[in-house]
């Protein structure tokens, strides 16, 4: 059946056409419990009273802490029904960073937090903080698996107000404030509007699926593929199984239990995936499709799960928070061919250019550079709008890539990673992807290790599968890549430091070649 009209795409009325057709349809799987689109929408509505009841109105920004739950779905979207926008806050923060984040978002004086991460959000403002029973009713207000004492999903008085529903909201209100990852700086506050949020979500969603596909969701909500993906998933019908937090045992127990079909990951999920113990046990046959994104990956990685999950069709995405994620996609005709390393090409609607990061010039094929990308989608910062370099509409994405003569976009690194040597300047890529290739090497990362001398060393932080030593790793390095790339400083780790959304903490990273021995 079709979605109706373009209205019921919103975010306000997403599950509007499954909750019409199907309302018992599982909606949600957190933790064991199961939310129907009936039970849901019930979830919506007590949200947005709630919210409501606090005096939440249009242009609002709601400080939100939680995993993806049931209190935070329904407080995501009830939000949108009185035109204010939550701002989504990574709960594994601490109280000072959190703060940081509530002044950048200038967040209202009231917020929404489970339990679990309740006592952080009040460290971190002057916030009222609003929980399950504030807003869901006792007991989170959870009437999953058959609804309330009289198995109606509806019960309450909460449940039956619909307040004041932005049916078609304005195109520049904002429906969804994220943040970028601020691996290198203090994050940025990233504003998606309906006017961005509508489209997107029709565009993955036109239709409702009539046999409901399940989806795992792995990255958190917090994330732009976590949010936008589990958005489209809600649009389409799906049932989203929630894994609170990555565990490659967990995920592998989840997708077998719930005859999972597809789902997004970032490499570093799945290479912990295909080494987990559990992986050649489990019964992965429902596995139809799996896209990956948010980091590089290492085609030796691909090439492995192609290998292993040879009935799963694989494409990468690859994007930014800024970007509303993806902006070039390898798709699964692609695999098999030498364009594997490659993250595709751009999608319809995305201009791309690359260009010398210090010149602004536009550089020719095959040379590297910073990518710039222009997209209705994008949302340009306040700091890149009076750039004179950079024309209206498009945006940095301090990416560095090159881009070869089939239009196709061949990452190398982050501008911000960049290792500068004496003066020589290169990407960690270019010497992860040689050490990836010794066979004691299960993983690796590059940094630039601070020097008086040469401006920065270079350091590797590396997980060994077997003994090994950094002066092996060396002289493996020597002769695949230039002498001045070679690393020079190694630390032998149980694991390299990886934040939430799956990309290197280069602050961590850098901790172990600088930081005295404790």
């Amino acid at each position: 059946m079709t979605a109706g009209s373009p209205q019921s795409r919103s975010m306000p009325r997403v599950l509007d056409p499954v909750v019409a057709i199907d309302p018992d349809r599982p909606a949600l799987v957190v933790g064991g419990a199961t939310t129907t689109y009936g039970e849901l929408e019930s979830a919506v509505r007590r949200a947005a009273a709630g919210l409501r009841s606090r005096g939440v109105g249009p242009g609002w920004r709601i400080a939100l802490v939680d995993d993806a739950s049931l209190l935070s779905v329904a407080t995501l979207l009830g939000a949108t029904r009185l035109g204010a926008a939550c701002a989504l806050m990574n709960p594994r923060l601490t109280a000072g960073e959190m703060a940081e984040l509530v002044a950048v978002a200038g967040a209202a004086p009231v917020g929404v937090a489970s339990a679990a991460y309740a006592g952080t959000l009040r460290q971190a403002g002057d916030i009222e903080v609003l929980g399950e029973e504030s807003l869901l009713g006792p007991a989170g207000g959870h009437v999953g698996n058959g609804g309330g004492e009289d198995g109606d999903p509806d019960c309450g008085p909460e449940a039956q107000a619909d307040p004041e529903a932005q049916a078609d909201p304005e195109a520049q209100a904002e429906a969804v404030v994220l943040f970028t990852s601020g691996t290198t700086g203090t994050p940025k506050a990233v504003p998606f509007t309906h006017g961005l949020m509508g489209p997107r979500i029709a565009a993955f969603s036109p239709t409702v699926d009539l046999r409901p596909a399940v989806a795992l969701m792995s990255v958190p909500l917090v994330h732009v593929g976590g949010m936008l993906g589990l958005m489209v998933q809600l649009g389409k019908g799906a049932t989203s199984v929630v894994l609170t937090r990555f565990d490659a045992g967990r995920w592998l127990e989840l997708v077998e239990r719930h005859r999972v079909q597809t789902c997004f990951l970032v490499p570093t999920m799945l290479h912990r995936i295909l080494e987990h113990p559990d992986f050649p046990r489990r019964d992965l046959s429902s596995l139809t499709s799996i896209s990956y994104g948010a980091a590089p990956a290492p085609v030796d990685l691909v090439r492995r799960a192609l290998a292993s999950l040879p009935h799963v069709t694989f494409s990468n995405t690859f994007g930014q928070t800024e970007t509303m994620g993806s902006i070039t996609a390898l798709l699964p005709g692609d695999y098999g061919t030498d364009k594997m390393a490659s993250v595709g090409r751009p999608l319809p609607g995305v201009e791309v250019r690359v260009v010398d990061p210090v010149t602004a010039e536009e550089l020719p094929t095959g040379q590297v550079g910073e990518l710039w990308v222009r997209t209705e989608a994008s949302v340009i910062p306040d700091a890149q709008r009076d750039d004179p370099d950079l024309p209206a509409g498009w945006l940095r994405t301090g990416d560095m890539v090159s881009i070869d003569e089939e239009g196709y976009l061949w990452p190398a690194g982050r501008l911000s990673d960049t290792i500068n040597r004496g003066g020589e300047k290169f990407a960690p890529a270019e010497i992860e992807t040689i050490l990836r290739q010794h066979p004691a090497v299960g993983d690796v990362a590059v940094t630039g290790v601070p020097d008086p001398e040469m401006g920065s060393r270079v350091g590797a932080a590396v997980v060994a599968r077997e003994p090994v030593t950094g002066e092996e790793l060396r002289d493996f390095c020597r002769g695949r890549i230039a002498n001045f790339k070679l690393p020079e400083r190694f630390a032998f780790v149980d694991e390299v430091p990886y934040n939430d959304f799956g990309k290197v903490s280069r602050a961590q990273l850098r901790a172990l070649f600088t930081d005295p021995p404790s």
